[in-house]
């Protein structure tokens, strides 16, 4: 009598190995209750067929094969052989050549997944039992291929399956991590080069390009893991200048409501410069009368330039209309005609009380190159020519605007509220000032929305710094003494 766990050998030349044995073990061990459904184990074998080490063209066959097994579920009830012949096996197969057919075969049986049963003569058939039923009757024996270790290795296939669906999962959430770390950096790079244009961006972007270029084309989640990392890296560094700059500007924005960035474009001020430059005038009136032929005698004494009595005021008018300032502007020599400034000619004390206590109707009046160059002389060292002219003060201003880290779009707002002249001297006025101004950018910001609801003209902000630079300040034409 044949034991039920005794090998079988292949027919022919075919070599026998330990691992068919073994196969051949684990298809004795089957369960006779276990069941499977057939379609659902070919699935998990195909999502896990990298793991199994199993060909797409091998799976073509052995769904070949399960065609013809009759049932949907797989057991050791109905008879595990099927026992199709060559021929048949190739029209299921897609028309598979026979010689690849055979290589297909064989790949199945060394990986396990089937074993060959076969016949004396090697022919694959079954006999029917006394019963007429085919396989398991008593008698009945079929012989083919063994479909046992599919059974036996089911729950395998299934956690295999799970496992690379699982890998597939974290891959796809890897690569999508990389691509939005790939879009926000470069995106924050570019805001970078408009905001803090001093901050070596190149640099960074350097680092990103060095850390993607590595990327294969066929990447795995171990390729990609150091990938997010350095990108990550990358994205918190350039957060955190950002961010720096974030807190600057908005610290910058409640300071400029404090004492220490408030604008001397209030009466208060005004009447303090009134004061202190009275006294002055008071204290070298006698001087000045003495040096400057140009001085005025006391019976003529005027304040802005402007005559007592209608008669003297319309030929100062005249005079004004003559020289080619409007009526009504300071008369002050070096500063009305920027053709004065090249002339050398001699100089005059400018009366800052009288022009401060009047700096309301100096407010639509246009600003003295030469005050600017007085009152903010640190702005000509990035002129060419040394503010000869107003385009050289607005190319510096572009230059400083550059330097102290304010943004294109701050200085395109401030020119379209103040002008680009006026823009300019708020500029040269901050350089001047940069020592007690945290954040450059904020600050004009700061004063672009007061210019916008009318607090604020670049008058008193220059008469103040006068008063900073000096309590008593001659102007002279073509230099400041």
């Amino acid at each position: 009598m044949q034991s039920e766990n005794a090998f079988t050998t292949p027919f022919g030349r075919r070599s026998l190995s330990l691992g068919m044995l073994a196969t051949q073990v684990q298809a004795h061990e089957v369960d006779p209750e276990a069941s499977v459904d057939k379609w659902k184990l070919f699935r998990w074998l195909c999502e896990a067929r990298a793991l199994i080490g199993i060909s797409d063209r091998a799976l073509v066959v052995l769904n070949a094969l399960l065609t013809f097994y009759p049932q949907s579920e797989l057991n050791e009830a109905g008879g595990l052989v099927v026992f199709p012949s060559n021929a048949q096996l190739s029209l299921r197969a897609h028309g598979m050549a026979p010689a690849t057919l055979r290589r297909h075969l064989s790949a199945l049986v060394e990986t396990g997944l089937i074993f060959r049963k076969d016949s004396p003569n090697g022919k694959r058939y079954a006999r029917k039992a006394r019963t007429g039923a085919t396989g398991a009757g008593e008698g009945g024996e079929a012989f083919g291929f063994s479909l046992a270790p599919l059974v036996v290795r089911a729950g395998e296939f299934e956690t295999m399956a799970e496992a690379v669906r699982s890998e597939r999962l974290q891959l796809k959430l890897m690569k999508e991590r990389v691509t939005l770390l790939r879009r926000d950096i470069v995106k924050l790079i570019e805001l970078g080069f408009e905001e803090m244009p001093h901050i070596d961006w190149n640099g960074h972007y350097r680092a990103f390009r060095s850390v993607i270029d590595d990327i294969p084309r066929q990447a795995t989640i171990r390729d990609l893991e150091p990938v997010v990392d350095g990108l990550e890296c990358i994205q918190l560094e350039i957060s955190k200048l950002l961010q720096n700059k974030l807190n600057l500007q908005q610290t910058s924005a409640r300071e400029s409501h404090s004492e220490r960035h408030k604008q001397n474009s209030n009466t208060k001020s005004t009447s303090d410069l009134e004061h202190r430059f009275r006294t002055n005038q008071g204290r070298n009136a006698e001087h000045n009368r003495n040096d400057d032929p140009l001085a005025e005698t006391p019976g003529s004494q005027t304040t802005m330039g402007c005559a007592e009595n209608p008669h003297e005021a319309g030929e100062a008018g005249d005079a004004d209309s003559a020289a080619g300032r409007e009526p009504g502007m300071p008369g002050v020599a070096g500063l009305d005609d920027p053709s004065d400034l090249r002339t050398g000619l001699r100089s005059r004390s400018l009366d800052l009380a009288a022009l401060g206590a009047s700096a309301t109707a100096f407010d639509a009046k246009p600003v003295p190159l030469g005050l600017v160059r007085q009152a903010c002389p640190d702005i000509s060292a990035y002129a060419r020519n040394g503010l000869a002219s107003w385009s050289e003060l607005m190319g510096a201003a572009i230059v400083v605007r550059s330097m102290l880290g304010v943004s294109p779009s701050a200085y395109e707002e401030a020119c379209s509220v103040l002008g680009q002249e006026n823009a300019a001297i708020a500029m040269a006025c901050i350089l001047q000032r940069t020592d007690q101004i945290n954040s450059a950018g904020g600050y004009l910001r700061s004063l672009t929305d007061k210019a916008a609801k009318g607090e604020f003209s670049v008058w008193p902000m220059l008469l103040a710094q006068l008063r900073a630079n000096g309590e008593h300040v001659r102007l002279v034409e073509g230099r400041a003494k």
